[in-house]
């Protein structure tokens, strides 16, 4: 009996994880994708200050990079107006690996997440992923507070925990890719990352509390 209540908690803990990863890569998909925030930063930032490029001519590289970071068949990466140092296709060879590994289990959890979520609201129990859901937002409170008071620092550690290099310390006359990708459009995507993903969580605790003050009541009558 003991051994059926282990498995049926591994069971629910494991659909539990493949939910949080599955909305984690999908707000990781649509912050790498979001084509219109880097168009917005060109002209917030003025980033093209910093070239002689016109802002079609700027965007056609963009895509050229996006194009191979997406794309796992796309190779070698190749830019119209950016030169590409043996360092810096290194490390965007990394990220193009982040980002299929993101792709990859955003593929992998959705079937397991579709049929949780079905599940849930057949039984109408929703309101079983407030608490776990509640500790997840904690921590990502931590992390933005921490983003948001030392961005500099948190930069920096990101890459020390994905990447075991520092192939992403560019060189300008290398890689003068990195003229037109600055930290501040960095930081506008993990704001974007956060926002989406804590808009994942607290829709899923508002949409539970609903559920179980439902529940609450129908039980008193």
């Amino acid at each position: 009996m003991s051994g059926l209540f282990r498995m049926m908690t591994l069971k629910k803990n494991s659909q539990l994880i493949c939910l949080i990863l599955f909305l984690l890569s999908l707000a990781i998909t649509l912050t790498i994708n979001a084509r219109w925030l880097y168009v917005m930063d060109i002209n917030q930032l003025g980033i093209l200050d910093y070239v002689t490029l016109s802002k079609s001519e700027l965007m056609k590289n963009y895509d050229q990079l996006m194009t191979y970071l997406n794309f796992f068949w796309v190779n070698p990466l190749q830019m119209v107006d950016f030169p590409v140092s043996e360092s810096g296709a290194l490390h965007f060879y990394e990220v193009k690996r982040l980002f299929q590994i993101n792709y990859l289990v955003m593929l992998i959890t959705l079937i397991p997440s579709v049929f949780l979520l079905k599940n849930k609201i057949k039984e109408k129990t929703l309101w079983q992923l407030v608490r776990p859901f509640t500790i997840v937002l904690s921590g990502l409170v931590v992390l933005l507070f921490f983003m948001a008071t030392a961005f500099d620092t948190f930069f920096v550690k990101f890459h020390e925990v994905f990447f075991n290099n520092d192939a992403w310390i560019f060189d300008p006359v290398t890689d003068p890719i990195i003229t037109v990708l600055p930290q501040d459009y960095f930081m506008h995507c993990f704001i974007l990352f956060f926002s989406l993903f804590v808009l994942f969580i607290v829709s899923f605790i508002i949409i539970g509390r609903i559920q179980l003050k439902r529940i609450t009541k129908m039980d008193e009558h």
